[in-house]
């Protein structure tokens, strides 16, 4: 098996993701003394993402693209952009939770401060690779490579993080509204991940019905859902009228990470955001034109 090596500005772009991602978790796990599940999570972001990156550069450098059972003109992008949001939740997290409040220079606060540098390098060298990789106009490419395929990412992405806010604490079973919300989120985040799944295991030959017309009629379905969930989050939750609280607690301030009401207006955000994004996901859908590989 020999190794064939093509200098490429999209190789030294993986390179770089791989140092950057490697010294964040390596610094973290060395001296950042981290006390809690949330810096586990951070850990999980930057070791996941170096070692998908290492399986990437390893494949394509012993050229056996043709033999992993993935399609390869989805994968590493798909990958690159899970990997990029990764390192820009743990980017945010990390220092909210372990900077935040802190003062004075030790050895455990500067090993955070360079966790939390790498960690930002990391998500500018991932975001540059989903941008050499990404399609261009009229070339042929897999779904995964073009702006609906990126959307998909972004969309899942968004509603595991509104699925952990909304867990914990729980906060969907102040009624049937409320409730509604969470099954928007639930649908939409199974279909959107079942597509990927599909275009990068290359299954999308095997549907009963034309890939593409499902997707405009998703993408349509999906923004009327989220649209009735942006509405109806906000008016349950921050309207006293509707058992909601529209004033942010005196205690939350004291709180390290955020609080409970905090976690309600970031879902309420993230909704807005998915809705924007379904809504773009609909505009590319109705007017693209790809080819399944």
């Amino acid at each position: 098996m020999a190794i064939v090596f093509h200098s490429s500005p999209l190789l030294w772009t993986r390179v770089a993701a791989l140092i950057f991602s490697c010294v964040a978790f390596s610094v973290a796990l060395y001296g950042a003394q981290l006390t809690h599940g949330t810096g586990d999570w951070c850990i999980f972001c930057w070791s996941f993402s170096f070692a998908g990156t290492l399986l990437v550069v390893l494949v394509e450098l012993c050229g056996l693209q043709a033999r992993v059972p993935v399609s390869w003109k989805n994968f590493p992008i798909t990958f690159a952009c899970y990997a990029s949001l990764l390192c820009l939740s743990a980017s945010i997290i990390f220092p909210l939770y372990f900077l935040k409040g802190y003062s004075g220079r030790n050895e455990m606060f500067n090993c955070r401060i360079v966790s939390t540098v790498f960690s930002c390098l990391a998500t500018v060298a991932y975001l540059s690779e989903v941008s050499l990789s990404k399609a261009r106009p009229g070339e042929v490419s897999g779904y995964m490579a073009t702006a609906p395929g990126l959307l998909k990412v972004c969309e899942t992405f968004v509603a595991c993080i509104i699925f952990v806010f909304i867990s914990e604490p729980i906060s969907y079973d102040q009624n049937g509204a409320t409730k509604w919300c969470l099954a928007v989120y639930c649908i939409c985040f199974i279909l959107s991940a079942g597509i990927i799944v599909l275009c990068v295991a290359e299954w999308t030959g095997c549907l009963p019905f034309p890939f593409a017309r499902f997707l405009s009629t998703y993408a349509l379905l999906a923004v009327a859902m989220y649209l009735s969930a942006t509405i109806i989050w906000p008016l349950y939750k921050f309207d006293d009228k509707h058992g909601g609280r529209s004033h942010r607690p005196n205690n939350c301030g004291s709180m390290i990470g955020l609080c409970a009401w905090d976690k309600l207006l970031a879902i309420a955000v993230l909704t807005a955001l998915n809705f924007i994004l379904y809504l773009a996901d609909l505009i590319y859908s109705a007017r693209l034109v790809f080819v399944s590989v």
